[in-house]
């Protein structure tokens, strides 16, 4: 994409974007997860390692180096998908499971989207009233909506453009942290006497990155679309987003390892703050900030989202950007009534929600990958997706729900939260494992099932429709 700010607001929605309306190079992708990443939820996140699973910072920085690049597979070969099909993920998702099959699999995702930027605002909010003398909590949260407008608004260029600017200055902001942080407390971080390494610490360490990034799934193609398509823009799509992801958030997450040892238990952004000292305004109100860029993505992401599922009923015409706009709004206008309305315990609550039902992206991720690279290999018939019937993929295809309800249930045991913690999971001391379990089971059952289905069925139909 141009290196120019976009001055005009995208006009393409869900549908496929032609070829002569392709640009960019797969580079562009580095920044915009580079960039997203770099904000103060990843430092917190990235605190857990030492602060909640009690690990020692170099064994800590392993797991969290371990996981990202484990989930961030997952994540770049979703991106991968966006130069060669030219749609959004979950457009791309009726491949698998039927146009009319995907809505609620789809509905689901915007539901995270909506929750995800609500969280991100409080969160984000509260970062800002912590830096910032006299304000708000509603201050910030309105300061940090107000930024994310914009880009949600003008939509692709723009958020690819604001991850631009935040991956040079949240970078610089990230590095001057390290080393400062790394300069004046490296003994003490290396000679840590109450950590410990423990199976509990290290799995539980490398489930919580590796589901960070596993997170970004449902709509990671979505700013991979515009790509000129080809194997060699493919395989640099994918190698751009793993390591804009893998180090957009090692960086942050291994300040917050530093951090979560040395706090004893206090604030991570109150202690970060004490160990700047005289960059400490600038630094955390750069980290809290770039929250806004990731919210626009989440808005800009659940309005396609959102319009995937209303062309599915309203198939008949072609739904342009003015829809996306009133879409975006809405979300918007929901996202933030929830963060200012709502009590600060219910959005923890809400939180620890969304956390489970990141549960349910586990098995889709297996089905859609399984499909996308092992069965049809790359090769889908696009305009299918927009079909009133779904075309040869029908309005829904039976195996593929069987096979994403098995998987959601066979991680239930596994699954550790605030709000549940199964059986499996407590023989773990806590630890969730569930996405593993997830992905190895659904994967090859769904193989196995896509392979019957298309033995059983006439030439040329790739899914049963009913």
């Amino acid at each position: 994409m141009a290196e120019t700010v976009p001055t005009k607001i995208e006009s393409a929605t869900i549908y496929r974007i032609p070829l002569d309306q392709r640009h960019g190079r797969p580079r562009d992708l580095f920044t915009i997860w580079f960039g997203s990443n770099l904000m103060m939820l990843t430092v917190v996140t990235g605190a857990l390692a030492t602060g909640v699973f009690d690990l020692p910072f170099l064994p800590a920085l392993a797991a969290i180096i371990a996981g990202n690049m484990i989930g961030a597979i997952f994540m770049a070969l979703h991106a991968a998908q966006g130069p060669r099909l030219g749609v959004p993920q979950m457009v791309q998702t009726r491949g698998q499971f039927g146009i009319v099959g995907a809505v609620p699999i789809t509905a689901l995702i915007v539901i995270m989207y909506v929750g995800f930027a609500a969280s991100n605002l409080v969160l984000g909010g509260e970062g800002l009233q912590f830096i910032v003398p006299h304000l708000s909590r509603l201050g910030g949260i309105l300061i940090i909506q107000a930024l994310s407008v914009i880009p949600a608004i003008y939509g692709y260029g723009m958020i690819h453009t604001a991850a631009r600017i935040m991956t040079w200055v949240c970078g610089v902001a990230i590095m001057l942290c390290l080393c400062l942080v790394g300069w004046e407390h490296g003994t003490d971080l290396l000679q840590a006497s109450h950590a410990h390494i423990s199976t509990r610490g290290l799995l539980g360490t490398i489930s919580t990155a590796a589901l960070w990034q596993i997170a970004y799934a449902p709509y990671v193609s979505d700013s991979s679309r515009y790509l000129p398509p080809g194997p060699d823009g493919e395989r640099k799509a994918f190698h751009a987003c793993f390591w804009g992801a893998v180090l957009g958030s090692v960086l942050p997450m291994a300040l917050g390892a530093m951090i979560g040892q040395l706090a004893n238990g206090h604030n991570i952004v109150a202690t970060l703050g004490q160990m700047l000292h005289g960059a400490a305004v600038p630094v955390l109100c750069a980290l809290s900030l770039s929250i806004a860029v990731a919210n626009a993505m989440n808005v800009y992401c659940g309005a396609l989202s959102t319009l995937t599922i209303i062309q599915t009923f309203v198939s008949t015409r072609r739904h342009q950007k003015a829809l996306r706009l009133a879409i975006t709004s809405g979300l918007l206008t929901i996202a933030l009534l929830m963060a200012v309305f709502m009590a600060r315990s219910f959005m923890t609550l809400y939180s620890e929600f969304l956390e489970l039902l990141m549960s349910v992206m586990i098995p889709w991720t297996a089905i859609n990958l399984t499909d996308y690279y092992l069965i049809h290999r790359g090769e889908y018939d696009v305009e299918a997706f927009f079909h009133p019937t779904g075309g040869r993929y029908g309005r829904y295809n039976k195996p593929a729900f069987i096979c994403y309800f098995v998987g959601i249930l066979i991680q239930i045991p596994f699954l550790s939260n605030a709000l549940f913690t199964g059986p499996m999971a407590r023989l773990v001391h806590g630890v969730d494992l569930s996405w593993i379990v997830g992905l190895v089971v659904t994967t090859p059952l769904y193989w196995w099932a896509a392979g019957r289905q298309a033995r059983a069925a006439p030439a040329g139909l790739a899914a049963t429709a009913d």
